[in-house]
């Protein structure tokens, strides 16, 4: 089960995680491997916000905690252009190799990042851009309905539910694995939502990256590979082409 957050989507950690998205001119902190403190923020940003929960119980939260009523203002965090450099959007949905009519659940969705994206390769699909921040959720149908992409379904999920409409052939979870805190009863639930041959695609920070979450916070490989087996799941394919993150691509085992 995921923690609480409707008024909140990420919880600080002391003297890690900026209170708010910092100005690239206002940016602080230690600079990353590139010395660009602006895309240190961004990081660490995305790594607390952009999944669907609290750090763990591991982390000691800190006492004030983001709101995330203005999902325009966090828009310039989570869909910054550097981002693209290491996050590298067209390569993970190229090496999904989606069909053009894949029903794909986003989950974690944001501002929907990757959510327009997908929409773009699977046009006669579906793309169901999950979160539970009704912010964010108003601000990806109000991007999408911009941007004329029909096929775009922002979706309000429950913490420990993403409230599919229908099964689908891709999940998609972007730095988010290490927010949900019951992992084991999330993914076994996620097995009703899959069509036969469905696929879970599972990106997040590895342990020697230079930038992201707290090191406790940090999930290696071979854990999610453990606790997927454990729901149900088997590997199906490593990609390594991401700088910063592992990328693990799931079925359910046997299909």
């Amino acid at each position: 089960m995921l923690r609480r957050r409707r008024q909140l989507r990420a919880a600080a950690i002391s003297g890690t995680i900026p209170h708010a998205p910092a100005r690239r001119d206002q940016a602080q902190g230690s600079t990353d491997v590139n010395g660009s403190a602006g895309l240190r923020n961004l990081l660490v940003a995305l790594a607390c916000a952009a999944g669907l929960a609290a750090p763990a119980a591991a982390q000691a939260p800190h006492t004030h905690q983001h709101s995330f009523d203005d999902a325009q203002q966090w828009a310039r965090v989570f869909d910054d252009p550097e981002r693209d450099a290491w996050q590298k959007p067209h390569e993970v949905i190229g090496a999904l190799a989606l069909k053009p009519d894949a029903v794909v659940a986003d989950i974690g969705a944001g501002t929907g990042y990757f959510s327009v994206r997908l929409a773009h390769m699977a046009p006669k699909g579906r793309i169901y851009g999950v979160d539970t921040e009704p912010g964010m959720v108003k601000h990806l149908a109000e991007r999408a309905k911009r941007a004329n992409l029909a096929n775009v379904s922002a979706l309000l999920g429950a913490p420990d539910d993403p409230r599919l409409p229908e099964k689908v052939d891709l999940i998609l979870l972007v730095d988010v694995y290490h927010h949900i805190e019951d992992r084991g009863r999330y993914f076994r639930r996620l097995q009703n939502a899959l069509k036969p041959g469905a696929r879970i695609a599972i990106i997040d920070f590895r342990r020697d990256s230079p930038v992201g979450p707290p090191a406790a916070a940090r999930i290696a490989p071979q854990t999610v590979r453990a606790e997927l087996a454990s729901a149900g799941f088997e590997l199906s394919q490593e990609h390594g082409f991401l700088p910063n993150q592992y990328f693990l691509v799931f079925r359910a085992a046997g299909s």
